[in-house]
């Protein structure tokens, strides 16, 4: 009688690059799961990572919102305002890379995050930074305090979305973090 042996490790690493599966001995027990690219065809759903977080865990009054007419560069306001206490923990909307973590002009301290889908949020008139160029952030992470450094009124938090880097491709914050589950109004 034949028997057909297909546990070489040759056959094995076939076999579970077909079905997509993973496997890892985690303290003492062989564990199992889908790889990236079996889950994300996966007609189950997976329960995807925290796509996004509120820049405030605080009540906030909207000082200012996006696209109001003045006298910026722009011609208009290009973020919104969250007016709270200097020193309120901000934290990242969005899971991303640090690109700027200092004083930015008229933004006074700053901190720019270039986010996983390409664009960038910009968080303005800080008191305190409390990350570093380089840094990965997660969404909810604590990356600053409020202030009013720059050109600033009072104390509160400048949020800004960009399509690109620089000034001038602002899109609308309130309705790029709904797009990913976070009301700010």
């Amino acid at each position: 009688m034949a028997s057909h042996d297909d546990s070489t490790p040759a056959a094995d690493t076939t076999r579970r690059r077909v079905l997509g599966l993973s496997t890892a001995l985690v303290g003492g027990a062989l564990t199992t799961c889908l790889t990236p690219d079996a889950a994300a065809h996966s007609p189950v759903p997976m329960g995807p990572p925290r796509p996004a977080a509120m820049p405030l865990h605080r009540r906030y009054r909207v000082s200012a919102r996006y696209g109001v007419r003045g006298n910026w560069q722009a011609g208009h306001h290009t973020g919104i305002d969250l007016a709270v206490p200097e020193g309120t923990p901000v934290f990242a909307v969005r899971a991303g890379t640090v690109v700027l973590a200092q004083r930015s002009g008229d933004y006074g301290k700053a901190v720019t995050i270039r986010m996983s889908d390409g664009h960038y949020a910009v968080y303005g008139h800080l008191s305190h930074i409390r990350t570093r160029r380089g840094a990965r952030v997660t969404p909810g992470m604590r990356i600053a305090d409020s202030g009013s450094t720059g050109r600033a009124t009072g104390p509160h938090l400048h949020l800004e979305i960009r399509a690109r880097r620089g000034y001038g491709s602002d899109v609308n914050p309130v309705a790029y973090l709904a797009r990913h589950g976070v009301r700010l109004t």
